[in-house]
């Protein structure tokens, strides 16, 4: 197996999960990195958007845009820090009221996508996932 084989059937994988993920909160109007934000800030609390894009691996401008389709939702609200430049994103009500369902759609979803893959397999690669990226880190 070449390095490319194995890069391209991670990149395939990864958009086939964004891509179910994507369809399972259609109806709640979300996607997958609406829902990442949303998952970071209901596990850590509030966070600069700074914060979030490290975190998520995320660059600022599209970090920036999916902040705001939050804001416009009404999920999440940017509080100014301690220069003008620095805001914390943190979950509204509404949020913390939606929330459930949403992780709820979330899990159905990722049960579905692994009914099929034995647990020891998938206990496997969370420990390969999580080796490899404390050492890109």
């Amino acid at each position: 197996m070449t390095n490319h084989a194995l890069f391209h059937t991670l990149h395939q994988l990864s958009r086939q999960l964004t891509n179910s993920l994507n369809e399972a909160l259609k109806p709640f109007g979300l996607y997958s990195a609406q829902w990442s934000v949303l998952f970071v800030l209901h596990t850590k609390g509030s966070l600069t958007q700074k914060e979030l894009s490290e975190y998520l691996f995320v660059e600022a401008p599209p970090m920036t845009r999916t902040i705001q389709r939050l804001v416009k939702q009404g999920y999440v609200r940017q509080i100014p820090g301690k220069d003008k430049r620095e805001k914390y994103i943190q979950l509204t009500e509404e949020a913390l009221k939606e929330f459930p369902k949403w992780e709820h759609t979330v899990s159905e979803c990722n049960h579905d996508l692994l009914k099929k893959f034995p647990e020891t397999s998938q206990q496997e690669l969370l420990k390969l996932q999580s080796v490899w990226l404390k050492q890109l880190l």
